[in-house]
């Protein structure tokens, strides 16, 4: 069950909202990345309502390691396991594997790798990508891909894009019998493609094309912000936007800025998700809307102000700059809860901010007003 509508467009800029098992998303919209079911930060499912969450990811790598996607099944799925009752989405631990293993064997059936944390050989092709992520009953799951790094060879990545293509296949058939299994966790569970061809723009639309025929209920753009430049990354958006179905969700995978969001809005992107705002918080570094904050600069030593005076999240209702800035320098893994959730609210209600420019026809003054303070460095 789902079901996507495009309410209104400014330009490229989509205003959406997708119907699922679990929930609707309102379009653009940011997933807050859960990598084992958790926010790193010490911040819990009942937190991200507060943060104005609508989607959490999950990892169906790190799950199947620990605790065993077969354990989270047998505690009820994904959803009862973390306590999250919105839609959920799984990458396909794809991404992970290419990028975690240091000795993998790519073959027409999948990909065998050592484990990053014991070493044990692991297999995973798409049938397994698909029976992981089915035990987990997340609301969306995405298909095993290959991620090539950025520079990659032309005949490789169009290689590659080929068994990306039959893997993607071969997902499809697979969910579609997992669906109908009598003990499925998520008898709805929706399969999202991948577009790969890295930066090369023929494969890009051709593989667009290829996958965009197999009707499936949403689609991503993967395989970039992996080391490409920012401006290879939006001309390659620009240029697989318009092979994209326009009557569903288009995710940008792994990116990424605030600012990042906001260009990829404008060039008709619906949603995102990147670990940047808790792994930067984590670090004291903290996003506001005049631009990004090092929280161990000594000037906050004695500012009373909090985080950003435009934000009305928990955090910056109640503490100040240097009491967080305190608590980096001492230590206290609250400096770290704190920073994140801000962080967190932070992007959401930037997509939320977002949304509302598109319902109110304003979206080209918003973009103008706040591009350039978004990508800035206090």
């Amino acid at each position: 069950m789902s079901k996507f509508t495009l309410i209104k467009k400014c330009g490229a800029a989509r205003r959406g909202s997708f119907e699922t098992v679990h929930g609707t998303v309102q379009t653009p919209a940011f997933m807050n990345v859960a990598t084992c079911g958790a926010i790193k930060g010490a911040v819990s499912t009942l937190d991200l309502k507060e943060v104005k969450c609508q989607v959490q990811l999950c990892n169906t790598y790190h799950l199947h390691l620990r605790p065993g996607d077969e354990n989270v099944k047998a505690l009820g799925g994904i959803h009862k396991f973390t306590r999250w009752v919105g839609p959920i989405l799984t990458d396909s631990g794809g991404f992970q594997v290419f990028s975690l293993a240091k000795l993998r064997n790519i073959k027409e059936e999948g990909v065998t790798f050592a484990s990053h944390i014991d070493g044990h050989k692991i297999f995973m092709g798409p049938e397994e990508s698909m029976r992981i992520q089915s035990n987990l009953g997340s609301t969306i799951a995405m298909a095993f891909d290959e991620c090539i790094e950025n520079p990659a060879e032309y005949k490789y990545t169009k290689d590659s894009c080929e068994r990306t293509y039959r893997w993607l296949v071969r997902c499809k058939n697979e969910i579609g019998r997992l669906n109908l299994l009598e003990d499925t966790v998520n008898k709805d569970q929706l399969l999202f493609g991948i577009n790969q061809g890295s930066t090369y723009k023929d494969l890009r639309i051709e593989h667009m094309k290829k996958i965009s025929d197999l009707d499936l209920p949403g689609y991503a753009i993967g395989g970039l912000a992996v080391g490409e430049s920012t401006g290879d990354m939006y001309e390659i958006i620009e240029t697989v936007e318009p092979f994209m179905p326009a009557e569903k969700p288009r995710y940008l995978m792994g990116v990424g800025t605030p600012a990042n969001i906001l260009e990829s809005v404008r060039r008709g992107i619906d949603i995102f998700d990147c670990v940047m705002p808790s792994r930067n918080a984590r670090h004291a570094h903290v996003f506001t809307w005049e631009g990004c904050r090092n929280m161990l600069n000594s000037k906050y030593a004695l500012d009373d102000d909090p985080i950003d005076t435009k934000c009305d999240c928990p955090v910056c209702r109640n503490f100040s700059r240097a009491y967080i800035r305190h608590l980096f320098k001492s230590g206290e893994m609250l400096a770290m809860r704190l920073a994140v959730l801000h962080n967190l609210y932070f992007y959401n209600n930037l997509t939320q901010r977002i949304r509302e420019s598109l319902d109110s026809d304003y979206f080209d003054e918003f973009y103008n007003e706040n591009i350039e303070n978004l990508g800035r460095r206090i």
